[in-house]
Order: C-alpha cells, then structure tokens, then sequence
C-alpha cells in the first residue's frame, strides 16, 4: 500500500487533457465511466519509509535526492544520460526511465511521492501527472512556467489532497522566520519600500551562455540525449550546445530568467512577511539590449502593490545585473554587499542576503547587538530540516505541513513570473489577478497560458 495520510479512498478525475493521457487509464485502475480511482492508502508512521520517483537526476536532482538516504528511491528518470551516473550508483536497483509518462504507467503503484527537479518549461507537465496519480511532489523553483500553470498546480494539489513543497531552500530557514516575526511585531514600522538585488547573470560560466550569433547554431544531438523528450511542451527547434546543460536559463523560452532562478529566494521574506499578494502594475524600468527570448544583461523592474488590509502600499524593485538600489544614508552602509534584500520601514529597516538569510536590523551596532539579546519572542514553528525533510516529514505525519506547500509557492511564483514577463517583452503591465489579465495588453493571454505541444 501506498504512504499517503491525506487520500484514503478518494475518486480521481480524469487526467488534465494537455497532458499526455496514453496509458494512464489503464495504470490508475478505471470503472465503467472512466473515472479514476485511487487504490486504498494508509497512513504511515515516521519509521515507514516513503517511495520516491526522481524527476531529473542530475544538477538540483542529485541536491534534492540525497537527503533522501533513509527512504526508498524506486526509480529516476532523466532524458540525459549524462546526468545520472551518480543516481545509478548510489541506487542501482532504482527503475529507469526516459520518459515519465512511462514511469508512471509502469510503476504508479510503486509510487507514493515524486521529485520534479527538469528544467522550468516540464516542472507543470511532470508535476500536473503526478498529482492526479494522487502522489505527494516536491517540485524545485520556480514552481511553473507560465501563470496559468502556477494556479493550477494549486487548486489540484487541494483537490487530491496531497502534500506538496516547492523548493526555494531559504523558506525553511530560521532566517526567514525571523523576518516576519520582527515585522509582526512592529519592529520595522510600516513598510513601503523594498529593494531586493542580485549580481548575476554571469555570462560564460555554467549556467549563462550568450552565443555567438542568434538564433544559436545547430550540432547534432549528443547520443545520450533524448531532445524530443527535453523540449517537452516546447516548440520544437533544432539542439544547439547553447541550451545543455544548465544554460538554457538564459533562454526565456525554458526559464523565468533570473527572477526564476533567484527571486523566489530573495524576494520570499518579503513577500510571505508584508503579505503582498499580486502586484497591480509592474514596470521594466531597464533593461539591456538583447535579442527576443534571451536573458537580458542586466534590468530593473518595478512592482506595484496596493494596501492589503491596514498595510499600505508597496513599491518592490528588483535589480539584477550591476545595478543595485541607492545606499540610502539612513541603513548605515558603507557600500551594499553584491546581493542582498533591504525591507524600508518608517521605524527601522532590514535587510537579507540573496537567501533569507544574516538578517539584520540596520540600525547603529550597539542598538543591534541590544536587540540580537532580546528579540520579538519566536511565534513561528521551527523545523529542524532543509525543505525536502520538511515535505518527507510531512508526508509521514511527524511534521508539520510544508511552509512552501503549492497554496504559498504558486502565488510567490505567480508574482516573479509576471516579472519575468514585463522583462521579457520589455512593457508595463497593467495586471487583473482576479481575472488572470494583463488588461493592458489583452493579447499577453498567450504568455499568461503558454501553447504546449501536441502530446503535452
């Protein structure tokens, strides 16, 4: 029997039809009127060891599967078998796969909970099959693609009432707790100003890559690779070296860009502490010349957030490249660390590291050090564990529910994605969160509801 505490005997719809259905009735067991039914699951004590099926083995696969020593890994999918050499010799009766739509028809049964750690463009499609098989997921950040994505994977992840947790690592932490505690508390006052920065993209390292000439040039696809299956939902377009590994976060057609990559860090404490909801207006206010679809060198853009109850608007600027906000006189700096995140309150101010991360007050050093011996009284449960700990934990019933569970992540995700959005086409947005519009611009409905391929 499966470990799963929250389904028992649950009916499941049918799959989502972007999905590639082809076999998944037949697995899932089906009735007469083709409705799928999940088998009888148990509740399991935390001696129980949960299945798990990793979704991308390599990269932040292999960071995400290695705490996972004392559970039973049962199988790992990769569309590259450059990838996962580590997987197999750590787990060598592990099942193998290319495609995990095969995965799961051959092994659904096998399967209580899955790691989705591809690359942003495939996070929906393998994470939308695993949830309506009724598995618990885990999912690496950004938790989607595209808005639409985003806030489906949260109305399913309730519907079948599995657990779920996206992983930006720095919600786990005690740093991040602190940050909202501090605010609940009053310490920063009102805030209505955030400045959040990051030094990246680094061209020419492992993960950013600018070609020569564009679009890229075409090379024959390394034998270890499977490209259809990578692409995913996709257009289809020929493989160039430009796009594996790991650089294919310079493209906006697989990525979120740098807010994908690093604002769902550095943009986390504010947003889960000040509780900002959806922008209403987001503004590039910079950005680099560079060629349709490919990360820009460097950009600013600026979030408008309206009054949510008795807190007042915030304006929220994200910096990436050489920039960085104005060393406001008032924080005390000499000069501002390379990366980092500065909430403005009328009372005090604090700022972060890229991660949630040596928070502190930025306020005279003997005014800090008083307040580090006698801060706010903790309100928050600490978890002891790194996020993908916190989920097994959960799922076993000895933890409580994951803090970056899909209910929190999709809207974190939803508001760096949007973004990643105004810097990609370079306009402002006018955004309707209730209707899911950028009303400005009612042709962005494509970019709110990306097109997939056929069989995706």
């Amino acid at each position: 029997m499966s470990c799963n505490p929250q389904l028992n005997v649950t009916i499941m719809k049918r799959i989502s039809e972007n999905i590639s259905r082809r076999g998944f009735v037949k697995a899932a067991g089906t009735i007469g009127s083709g409705i799928l039914i999940a088998p009888h699951l148990l509740s399991c004590s935390a001696n129980r060891k949960v299945n798990i099926a990793v979704i991308g083995a390599g990269g932040r696969g292999q960071a995400n599967w290695t705490p996972m020593e004392n559970e039973n890994i049962v199988a790992f999918c990769d569309v590259d078998d450059r990838m996962t050499e580590a997987a197999y010799e750590a787990y060598p009766d592990a099942k193998r796969f290319k495609d995990f739509r095969r995965m799961f028809d051959k092994m659904h049964r096998k399967i209580d909970a899955v790691i989705v750690s591809t690359p942003d463009h495939t996070h929906f499609a393998a994470t939308i099959a695993a949830i309506e098989l009724g598995k618990h997921v885990y999912v690496e950040k950004p938790l989607a693609h595209n808005v639409w994505q985003v806030r489906t994977l949260k109305e399913k992840a309730k519907e079948y009432g599995i657990i779920s947790q996206m992983g930006n690592q720095g919600h786990a932490t005690d740093g991040i707790r602190r940050v909202k505690e501090w605010y609940d508390a009053g310490v920063l006052g009102d805030v209505r100003e955030v400045h959040a920065w990051f030094d990246g993209p680094t061209f020419g390292g492992s993960y950013f890559k600018k070609p020569e000439s564009f679009p890229p040039p075409e090379v024959a696809v390394p034998k270890e690779l499977d490209w259809d299956l990578w692409l995913g939902p996709a257009k289809n377009r020929p493989y160039t070296h430009y796009y594996l590994p790991r650089i294919w976060r310079s493209w906006y057609d697989f990525s979120s860009g740098m807010l994908g990559d690093w604002g769902c860090h550095t943009l986390d404490a504010p947003f889960w502490s000040l509780d900002l909801g959806m922008p209403n207006l987001i503004v590039p206010e910079l950005k680099t010349d560079t060629p349709e679809g490919f990360l820009e060198d460097a950009s600013i853009v600026r979030y408008e957030f309206s009054a949510r109850g008795n807190k007042p608007p915030v304006t929220l600027k994200w910096y990436q490249g050489a920039h960085k906000p104005e060393n406001n006189p008032d924080w005390g700096l000499e000069t501002l660390p390379s990366s980092g995140m500065i909430m403005v309150g009328d009372k005090k101010s604090l700022m972060t590291g890229a991660r949630p991360q040596n928070e502190r007050l930025l306020v005279p050093e003997e005014e800090w050090l008083a307040f580090e011996a006698n801060p706010p009284t903790p309100s928050i449960p600490r978890i002891g564990s790194g996020p993908q700990l916190e989920w097994i934990n959960a799922i076993k019933g000895d933890g409580p529910m994951p803090g970056s569970n899909f209910d929190y992540a999709s809207d974190l995700t939803e508001m760096v994605i949007l973004g990643a959005l105004a810097q990609k086409t370079n306009v402002e947005l006018e955004y309707d969160a209730k209707n899911m519009k950028v009303t400005n611009h009612p042709d962005f409905d494509r970019f709110i509801r990306e097109p997939a391929r056929d069989g995706w």
